[in-house]
């Protein structure tokens, strides 16, 4: 009996490996489980390695497991990229039919079931994953019926006829196997608590966040890993009286956002890397105009195409510093999928209160890795907009134009959309006066400038770090950012086991930096470990430039186009302390 389970399913890109995960999946949360899948694959639509890992656990679990329970093989490229993660009693489930063949330094039992062959005598080699799944489920002891429903939605557009040879493939794969097996015991899943749980990707929340939070426009063109952004939101606006265009480039996805911003509605775009490099230019139009726009940003590994279909965190200083030029900008961070969904919304919010950029930064593991979320609370989001004017102003004498761009305390000007009358005023991306009016004068230069710069000096971010700090003085602060979080969290209970007092700091916003909130930790730790997916440590700089205590820092970088394991960041922080680093 286990209350925690790692199952990875592999082959060629193109054999159904995606759905296989997405059904067994499925199924399981639907019985109560807690789950979080992470998919490897290629670049190419078809062929080349592939697989789908999925943890299932009756507790929640928010990262990739380290080792694994049943490898389910349709080739044996997968048994020999993957085996190395089984453990010494896990399972190989492979298809019979390309003869597999058992790595002689692995202790897991392999199993060759006839995927293709079964199928084939269903109807198509199609369903051999569906056999697949049935194996899996007489491994577990699984009752099969928790698959029908889960099958009648995948397949049901179809017919019934379709949905019911599904059915047979899972049964007669469960059959199979547990002729198989005997009477040999294998491994059972503690009984979940049945809860009705939500499971979807970040980008689905990211989307979902912002309907939430007002959005009626997204502008975009489509880029791994963010196109399923785009695509949920076709599917959803235009029941709100909202639209999504797929535009011509990167270019005009983000200067169509601008413009509709500046019309007065909620509009988004999103990118990765490549397409963000393209942005920039746009990002300074809306900074020096000081129309709110918010930019959904899903790290990948670069640079130029890099590795587009893989996990990397390496845009950090080009989100914060890319444009020419100096500009107000915000980028927060979200750490899981809940986060994503409240932070976007957020995100919304705090580009019209602030009148400028808002980048969200996501990464490959958190937008496209699939998970358990418990429901979201649609009251805890909120629609502020600023000092956004939509009312009649009073008639400006000397038919003056309206100060769009007003000297204020806080740096904020009163903003007007097209339409309301008195409201004229100039809007260009040269530097203007208060009524946007171009001006090189160096008095209004200094003016205007600072008074864009003032803008974020104060910006209110309700979670700027997520803290877990139980010591007051720590051998070994953690610190993170994005989708490290998970990993590290359990990197920091093994830790804590082998007598490490261990705080870990998780930064949601990156950029105003959260010093105040920072600095208490830093100091009180002896050594610091910055966790981050590139190959500077980017993140560790920053914290360097903003808290300093340099001589305390470690960087603990992973920048192979995967993500951080539990045990990666437990070994790597046990041997710095051991070695006497910290």
């Amino acid at each position: 009996m286990i209350n925690q389970l790692s199952w990875k399913v592999g082959g060629q890109q193109g054999e159904g490996i995606e759905s296989t995960g997405e059904i067994f999946s499925i199924a399981l949360n639907r019985m109560g489980y807690y789950l979080y899948g992470y998919r490897h694959f290629s670049s190419r639509i078809k062929g080349g390695h592939t697989n789908n890992k999925i943890r299932v656990s009756t507790t929640q679990v928010r990262s990739i497991s380290d080792d694994l329970d049943i490898l389910v093989a349709f080739d044996q490229e997968t048994i020999d990229v993957n085996y190395k993660e089984l453990h010494d009693d896990g399972i190989i489930i492979a298809d019979s039919k390309f003869n597999p063949k058992q790595p002689e330094d692995t202790k897991a039992v392999l199993y060759a079931v006839p995927f293709t062959e079964i199928a084939t005598e269903l109807g198509t080699s199609l369903m051999k994953n569906m056999v697949a799944i049935g194996a899996t489920s007489a491994i577990l002891d699984l009752d099969i019926t928790v698959f029908e429903e889960v099958v009648q939605e995948i397949f049901g557009r179809k017919g019934q006829q379709v949905v019911e040879k599904n059915m047979q493939a899972i049964r007669a794969g469960f059959e199979f196997m547990k002729e198989k097996l005997g009477n040999i015991q294998t491994m059972q899943l503690e009984k979940a608590d049945g809860k009705k749980r939500m499971f979807m990707i970040g980008n689905d929340a990211i989307a979902l966040g912002a309907l939430a939070g007002g959005c009626r426009f997204m502008a975009a063109y489509p880029i791994t890993p963010a196109s399923e952004i785009m695509e949920y939101l076709i599917k959803k606006l235009p029941a709100l009286g909202g639209t999504v265009i797929q535009t011509e480039d990167e270019i005009a996805a983000v200067t169509m956002a601008i413009g509709a911003n500046y019309g007065g509605v909620r509009a988004i775009t999103a990118s990765a890397g490549p397409g963000l490099s393209l942005k920039m230019e746009a990002i300074g139009l809306s900074g020096i105009t000081e129309t709110p726009l918010v930019i959904i940003d899903t790290q990948r590994g670069g640079p130029s195409t890099g590795l587009p279909t893989k996990q990397e965190q390496s845009d950090l200083m080009a989100m914060i510093y890319g444009t020419h030029g100096e500009i107000p900008k915000i980028v927060i961070a979200p750490s899981t999928v809940e986060e994503a969904f409240y932070d976007t919304a957020e995100a919304l919010n705090l580009a019209e209160e602030y009148q400028c950029p808002v980048i969200v930064l996501s990464d490959l593991q958190l937008s496209l890795g699939k998970q358990t979320v418990e429901p979201l609370d649609i009251d805890k989001v909120e629609i502020r907009r600023g000092k956004l004017v939509t009312e009649d102003l009073p008639e400006i004498e000397n038919k003056g134009y309206f100060k769009r761009y007003e000297v204020t305390e806080d740096g904020v000007s009163p903003r007007v959309i097209p339409g309301v009358k008195n409201g004229i005023h100039h809007v260009t991306g040269v530097e203007h006066d208060e009524t946007g009016k171009p001006s090189e004068s160096a008095a209004n230069r200094i003016v205007q400038m600072s008074k864009r710069l003032r803008k974020i000096e104060n910006v209110k971010f309700k979670t700027p770090v997520h803290k877990n700090a139980p010591h007051e003085e720590a051998d070994l602060l953690i610190v993170g950012f994005i989708s490290t979080r998970g990993a590290i969290e359990e990197a920091m209970v093994r830790l804590e086991k082998d007598g490490i007092k261990t705080n870990h700091a998780h930064i949601r916003l990156i950029h105003p930096f959260p010093t105040d909130e920072m600095l208490p930790l830093v100091k009180s730790a002896k050594k610091i470990v910055v966790v981050e997916n590139n190959a500077t440590g980017q993140l560790a700089n920053i914290m360097k430039m903003n808290v300093g205590h340099a001589d305390k820092i470690t960087k603990l970088l992973k920048f192979d186009g995967n993500p951080f394991l539990p045990h990666e960041i437990h070994t790597k922080c046990k041997e710095l302390f051991l070695d006497g680093n910290i």
